[in-house]
């Protein structure tokens, strides 16, 4: 609660009495033991190389890392398909909004490495308990995709829109309009290339709940990680995007 209170006391007195302009600014949570030790182990596994392929995000992409005898908490089997012989490195913090993930690219994440492409899900959080609109959310994607780009020229991305969750209209509306924004810039690059996977969670014209692990926790949460199944659906769907960026197989053929 003290940590929690401090943030938000530094986030006013940083960003003024709107605190999204912390958005687009580098923020680090180095103060938060997990998330020290998961930077440094990550920035280990970096090093060992070789590393070809990146998931840069927050909780939904360090989901990948979960196994269970859950059918939908596997996600294991999905990543060995895909992206177990591409030299990928999850680089997915809980929690982390598009200033934690800037932090972390511009503060040692990149260094040393020559990745062919990266895939960055980030934003979720911003319309959390944060609550950074659309605009400095955008700019927030913005500043990450040019340090990505100034840092690895090389590289391609594969940007991918924030996720639909079942958080409350101002949620959606915030969702649909960083999307929407994020389509008109990137939508029809070849560097760097934009996928709203948004559909993929939809049934009958609104949010399919049961496309989320959430509402199967007990107690349940409202829908927001996609399951593993879900995952797995977002894994072929971004496949000829990424097999064309890597320049390899495409892993949809089994």
């Amino acid at each position: 609660m003290i940590r929690r209170c401090l943030l938000l006391v530094g986030c006013l007195l940083l960003g003024g009495a709107d605190s999204s302009s912390l958005a687009y600014r580098p923020l680090s949570r180095m103060d938060l033991p997990w998330w020290k030790q998961r930077f440094v182990e990550k920035q280990a596994e970096l090093r060992r190389g070789p590393v070809e392929l990146l998931w840069l995000g927050d909780s939904i992409t360090q989901s990948w890392e979960m196994s269970s005898d859950k059918p939908w908490l596997n996600y294991q089997p999905v990543w060995q398909r895909f992206y177990g012989d591409r030299h990928a490195v999850n680089l997915g913090f809980k929690g982390d909004a598009t200033c934690h993930l800037l932090w972390r690219i511009e503060n040692g994440e990149l260094d040393g490495i020559h990745p062919k492409a990266a895939v960055v899900l980030i934003g979720a959080n911003n319309f959390g308990k944060l609550h950074w609109p659309a605009v400095p959310t955008l700019k927030g994607v913005e500043a990450i995709v040019a340090e990505l780009q100034r840092r690895l020229p090389g590289m391609r991305i594969l940007l991918i829109g924030v996720l639909p969750s079942l958080r409350g209209p101002w949620v959606d509306q915030n969702a649909a309009a960083l999307n929407a924004s994020l389509a008109a810039e990137y939508g029809h690059g070849d560097a760097v290339v934009f996928r709203n996977l948004s559909e993929l969670f939809m049934r009958d014209g609104h949010i399919d709940a049961g496309a989320f692990r959430d509402p199967k926790l007990t107690p349940p949460e409202p829908a927001l990680h996609p399951d593993a199944q879900a995952q797995a659906r977002m894994a072929e769907a971004i496949e000829p995007v990424l097999s064309r960026m890597l320049g390899d197989r495409n892993h949809l053929a089994r």
